[in-house]
């Protein structure tokens, strides 16, 4: 019950983080997200920017189509690098809009040598859509799955290679410049593909990584919450279940009777309260003063008047509550102990604060016992008091011998 409320709080803070649409393992790829938008951000907007600025000034120059060509093949091309551009500055429809430059501008090659068909180039200088080329390989890096973005980035240099061949007529004087424009469009191609590549498998593992460590938190937390549960269950068996029962069975003076009576209330009221009191009480602080009040309630519940003396340093902050109710608690407990077996015999309890550290110390004067000897099954002092301490940070000392017992309670404050 713990558990699955630990991880369903985990679940909604996470949900409270921004991810992207893909997920991965439930938790989202929050990595993957932010190198995707840097990518479509600093190579898909800015650097197509500044290269489709260079490719559209050449363009301007002398138009190595034929006539009714030009204008027409700049319109599409430009007009769907634009759209990519734009969604890539502002982060939608990053890859709807950069698959489809990558498919205008194959076609665009295709149709290259029909729109050059019998015209001269009038240098051996490059036309302008071979500053494209590469930005047509980053296309298909932002748009297409890995197989994919190889085929594109193989093909559209050859494809490039083949069709500015036919262009010239398969004049030997541009063999050189077209074989040296393809092997660079290829080695420029496979650093943007590896590129992208690296940097998406990072951050794949890199959420892959959050996510296990998540989920081993979550795991984590769960156990730690079962375990806190099976004490306060434990506790709350023996306080208010099992010690009523026994006080009952062994009652035979009106004192002891009105004590049993005592803690059968007490049980009745903790079991009726165990949803609404989770982890044994609210988290409002308590004063010092407070805490020796609940003591001395607590004991004035079990039939007895214990004088709990204070040593409280004036300037003591408040203690958290739940540490507050569990010392309250394993000090009751104490108390229950020496009237149960040592009669009440020399009961004292004196509480000490100070800033950051709280102290609780319960003595009887009764015969003592061995720790050791006290069977697995007997809750009082294993459960009740030594782990219930324990389960808020603090720590529970026994001292017992012929001369009485003694029980200090201790709890200090975290340092930061």
């Amino acid at each position: 019950m713990a558990g699955d409320a630990q991880t369903g709080v985990l679940d909604t803070a996470w949900g409270q983080i921004p991810h992207s649409q893909q997920t991965t393992a439930g938790i989202g790829s929050f990595t993957r997200s932010r190198v995707e938008r840097i990518i479509s951000l600093v190579a898909g907007g800015f650097g197509s920017l500044i290269l489709g600025l260079q490719s559209f000034l050449s363009a301007l120059g002398p138009a190595p189509e034929r006539p009714g060509w030009h204008l027409p093949l700049m319109v599409v091309v430009f007009g769907a690098l634009g759209v990519m551009v734009l969604a890539c500055v502002i982060g939608r429809a990053v890859r709807p809009a950069a698959g489809v430059f990558a498919i205008v501008y194959v076609l665009v090659l295709m149709v290259w040598p029909i729109a050059t068909a019998g015209v001269q180039p009038p240098t051996t200088d490059e036309p302008w859509i071979w500053y494209l080329l590469n930005l047509a390989t980053l296309a298909a890096v932002l748009a297409f799955p890995f197989p994919l973005q190889i085929a594109f980035t193989i093909a559209l240099p050859l494809l490039f290679g083949v069709v500015r061949i036919i262009q010239v007529g398969f004049a030997p004087e541009y063999w050189p410049v077209v074989i040296l424009d393809v092997t660079f469009a290829l080695l420029l191609g496979g650093v943007i593909l590896t590129l992208g590549w690296l940097f998406r498998s990072v951050a794949v593992n890199v959420d892959k990584t959050r996510a296990q460590a998540v989920s081993s938190y979550a795991q984590a937390a769960a156990a730690d919450a079962a375990e806190q549960e099976r004490v306060a269950v434990a506790a709350l068996m023996h306080d208010s279940v099992l010690a009523a029962l026994i006080a009952a069975e062994r009652a035979t003076t009106p004192r002891e009777r009105t004590l049993a009576a005592t803690m059968a209330r007490e049980a009745l009221t903790r079991l009726a309260n165990t949803e609404q009191d989770e982890h044994e009480g609210p988290d409002e602080p308590w004063l010092p003063v407070a805490l020796a009040e609940e003591i001395a309630q607590a004991a004035r519940e079990l039939g007895v008047d214990v004088d709990v003396q204070r040593e409280i340093d004036p300037d003591a902050p408040p203690i958290p509550g739940r540490v507050a109710r569990a010392i309250a608690l394993a000090a009751t407990q104490a108390i229950a102990n020496a009237l149960q077996h040592a009669g009440g015999a020399g009961l004292g309890v004196v509480l000490r604060a100070a800033y950051g550290t709280v102290r609780v110390e319960v003595h009887d004067a009764g015969e003592g016992f061995d720790l050791d000897a006290v069977p697995d099954d007997r809750l009082g002092i294993r459960a009740s008091i030594i782990a219930r301490v324990a389960a808020v940070g603090g720590r529970a000392d026994l001292e017992s011998g012929p001369h009485g017992t003694v029980v200090r309670l201790t709890w200090q404050e975290p340092s930061s």
